[in-house]
């Protein structure tokens, strides 16, 4: 083989590798493709737990009767507010339901006019109604825009509240309101709600000197109260 010739053959070599370098190149690449993690997205559903605190205020504007007297009327004012929650939701698309139930004190502060018999001379004290409470356990449904919701709220209610004039103990009614929660993050979420509370206090009556004295006018107040949630994991 000639001189010539070989240096034909080597630059074919070279061309040769050259153009396979390239070629592979160009080829895809067998490396695994990085791993993204996944971040979950947010969801409602799931129990929480937290506290609140607002403000009450009692609307009563109950008159008791006593006989040969008249009207005897009670004021009530509002006050503090303050207590514990606990729920359980659950989110349907963009729709959130479920159920909770709360314990609170109550400083509404009703005055109370009550007849006071001494020596056959009816006179009245004030009985400063404060230090009392009351619970719910409410349905709540709403809609969900991502981590705001809004929501509407309603179920039964019992309590002592002040003005119960002739009676401290425990009563039942019921509870209708609605509220706004936002989740900061996916466990801690804050609220503002509002309620009404009606419970129902029978027909209360004190009998003294064989008369009478008789209220029958339910318990009303309204409560606005902001609350912070802990939202625990669901997946």
């Amino acid at each position: 083989m000639g001189h010539k010739m070989k240096k034909i053959l080597l630059s074919s070599v070279a061309l040769l590798g050259l153009a396979t370098g390239a070629l592979a190149a160009d080829l895809p690449t067998r490396k695994p493709a990085p791993i993204v993690p996944v971040v979950p997205a947010f969801t409602w559903t799931g129990f929480y737990l937290g506290v609140n605190a607002g403000y009450g205020w009692n609307s009563n504007n109950d008159s008791v009767f006593v006989p040969g007297i008249g009207f005897v009327s009670n004021d009530s004012n509002g006050g503090f507010v303050g207590g514990a929650q606990i729920g359980y939701n659950y989110q349907i698309g963009q729709f959130v339901v479920g159920v909770e139930t709360d314990i609170q004190y109550a400083d509404l502060g009703g005055d109370n006019n009550l007849p006071l018999f001494a020596n056959n001379v009816i006179g009245f004290r004030n009985n400063n109604g404060s230090d009392n409470y009351f619970g719910t356990v409410r349905a709540r449904a709403g809609v969900a825009f991502d981590r705001a919701l809004i929501y509407v709220t309603g179920g039964f209610a019992y309590g002592d509240v002040a003005g119960n004039s002739f009676s401290s103990s425990s009563n039942g009614g019921w509870t209708v309101g609605g509220g706004v929660e936002y989740a900061f993050t996916n466990n801690l979420t804050a609220k503002i709600e509002g309620l009404y509370v009606n419970l129902d206090r029978g027909n209360n009556s004190l009998l003294v000197n064989n008369i009478a004295l008789g209220n029958s006018s339910n318990t009303e107040f309204g409560v606005v109260r902001a609350g912070l949630n802990y939202k625990f994991n669901s997946y």
